[in-house]
């Protein structure tokens, strides 16, 4: 457990670690990249989810980030299924995981930048 939380305090320590594991064993820049990014999503939804809740006191940053994601499921699916007439779910899931990375990735610089500034306000 102690590991999964380091890992979740640095989620871009995964992302490195993945990334050159996969690339060592598959030679694909593409694949490891992707897998990279499948696997530091989780962190990254922790992590994110803490930041908010040390950022503004709270205890919902998980279920809102819970939320979000099923939200995002919805639109993607209703909107899968108004252009195809079905819903492909591996591929809603990965568009929505993808989606989550790029949003849990700018929310972590975000909370992190906001979380020194009141910080260091605090401590003047």
């Amino acid at each position: 457990m102690g590991f999964f939380i380091v890992l979740s305090i640095l989620p871009f320590f995964p992302f490195f670690i993945v990334y050159w594991a996969m690339y060592g064993w598959k030679k694909d820049k593409r694949a490891s990249l992707r897998t990279a990014m499948d696997v530091t999503t989780v962190f990254l939804i922790f992590s994110v989810s803490a930041l908010f809740n040390l950022t503004f006191d709270s205890n919902f940053g998980f279920y809102l980030t819970l939320l979000l994601i099923l939200i995002a499921l919805g639109l993607i699916g209703g909107a899968q299924n108004r252009l195809k007439g079905k819903v492909d779910g591996g591929r809603m899931f990965r568009a929505v995981w993808r989606m989550a990375f790029v949003l849990m990735s700018f929310g972590y610089v975000l909370f992190t930048i906001f979380g020194l500034f009141r910080y260091l306000m605090k401590q003047m």
